[in-house]
């Protein structure tokens, strides 16, 4: 089949069911929810073919100097013939003169690095079914944010990763709980717990400290509702051997990737420990 003859369309709401087919049967676990909470940050591109989507990729800006690419995925009986590529160069296009960042499969790396996308560092992911939430024990300086922590919770956020994310904060919130780690009148980190796939995610969480950050995963944990937990953290965090002995396994892992970067991500007085899920790179 000549894929040229495959439209590509702005991505809306009336392609979720269709982008939902896709991910199952790709073996990612996301629910309708799951795509759509990615919506109001995100713009993209669905191929179609005879009314189906066959194909997606999503780009969710961050101010004009940063963009994630995410939810890129083809049919299987399309793969190999260009389409992939195809989308990729139109999220890229869109990004303009954006620095992309996204979370690559094994598979899709080769794709990626031919599209000048650099390897950074690998992410780790670790999940499991973890019975009945235990009963939550206090956590030193963790409780619940409140609207008044917003801006510190930004503040936070943009310090660990280079970039303004404020509008993603803000939509986590929306969608699930966020739990900041005060340290006397100053805010040192926050988590974030949300419904994902058949469980729920707990990321991003952004702290000074191991210690801190496992405060933040222990207090949000114990908060879930269901029984099966997802973590994604960098392997560079080292928080992958505490993780798995909590009962969350690595059970698979992706590699941060980096296109138009022109330095590295600034120091602060935070950084990065579990990131968001692959819903936004």
């Amino acid at each position: 089949m000549d894929t040229g003859t495959i439209d590509l369309v702005a991505f809306d709401e009336s392609h979720l069911d269709g982008a939902v087919s896709l991910s199952r049967e790709a073996g990612w676990l996301h629910r309708r929810e799951d795509w759509a909470m990615s919506l109001p940050l995100s713009r993209g591109f669905a191929a179609m073919l005879d009314g189906r989507v066959v194909g997606t990729a999503m780009l969710t800006p961050f101010g004009d100097d940063c963009a994630t690419i995410n939810m890129v995925i083809v049919a299987a009986a399309l793969r190999g013939r260009g389409l992939g590529r195809r989308l990729m160069n139109a999220v890229i296009a869109a990004a303009g003169a954006r620095e992309c960042r996204l979370v690559a499969t094994p598979e899709g790396m080769p794709l990626y690095e031919t599209l000048g996308f650099r390897a950074s560092h690998a992410i780790n992911q670790h999940q499991a079914d973890l019975g009945a939430p235990p009963d939550a024990q206090p956590q030193n300086g963790v409780v619940w944010a409140s609207e008044a922590d917003a801006p510190a919770i930004a503040a936070l956020d943009r310090a660990a990763h280079g970039i303004d994310r404020t509008a993603l904060t803000h939509r986590l919130a929306e969608v699930g709980r966020l739990a900041v780690l005060r340290e006397g009148d100053r805010l040192a980190g926050y988590g974030a717990l949300r419904s994902f796939g058949r469980g729920e995610l707990v990321g991003p969480v952004i702290s000074q400290t191991q210690d801190q950050a496992r405060a933040l995963i222990d207090f949000l944990a114990a908060a879930r509702s269901g029984t099966v937990l997802r973590i994604d953290t960098p392997a560079t965090s080292g928080l992958s051997p505490w993780l798995a002995g909590r009962g969350l396994p690595q059970v698979g892992d992706g590699v941060a990737m980096r296109r138009g970067s022109t330095s590295a991500p600034p120091a602060g007085p935070a950084r990065p420990f579990a990131l968001a899920s692959q819903a936004l790179g």
